[in-house]
């Protein structure tokens, strides 16, 4: 190797960050109507079929009952995943506060009206929603810790940071993170 070539060092492939999944929620609060037209909504984000998620208790207040269907979500992995976020954080101004980030790599913000997405058009038989978008980074590996045969604990040393998630997202999505 001469002088004149800088020495290349080579990254193990198991420490390099990357989105692990993105979870799309609207909670409506009740089910029935407005539940049915939040999962068109979520259908028209990201072209996936929404889930429901139930109520884990009753709030006699919000006439909540415990069981009863209160939201839509979809979970989007891979090459949707990024994508989707792409457009999800362009409706923030590409702006995530440095709180909303745990110290395993994860943050959340949410979006006041989903027709400020980027691509999305507002048909008035839906109206519009508010959406939390979840973004879960990890690295190659992470698998071991939910496997159904002989899982294993990861390494503490293995976690993605808080610091290396700003990192990540900085780096691959050009975001602005706030104090």
């Amino acid at each position: 190797m001469s002088n004149a070539e800088p020495e290349k060092i080579e990254e193990n492939p198991l420490r390099v960050v990357r989105i692990e999944k993105v979870t799309v929620n609207i909670a409506t609060g009740k089910s029935g109507e407005p539940l049915e037209k939040a999962k068109k909504v979520l259908n028209q984000l990201t072209e996936k079929t929404p889930t429901t998620k139930r109520a884990k208790k009753a709030i006699k207040d919000f006439g909540v009952r415990k069981g009863e269907p209160i939201a839509a979500l979809v979970t989007l992995r891979g090459k949707d995943a990024g994508e989707f976020l792409k457009r999800a954080l362009d409706a923030v101004s590409n702006k995530v506060n440095e709180s909303s980030f745990d110290d395993y790599g994860n943050f959340s913000f949410g979006i006041k009206e989903h027709i400020e997405i980027p691509g999305t058009r507002y048909v008035p038989e839906l109206g519009i929603f508010g959406a939390t978008i979840h973004v879960t980074l990890g690295r190659p590996g992470y698998r071991i810790r939910s496997r159904l045969i002989r899982p294993a604990k990861i390494g503490h040393d293995h976690y993605v940071s808080r610091g290396e998630a700003v990192e990540f997202m900085r780096n691959n999505f050009g975001t602005n993170v706030a104090s």
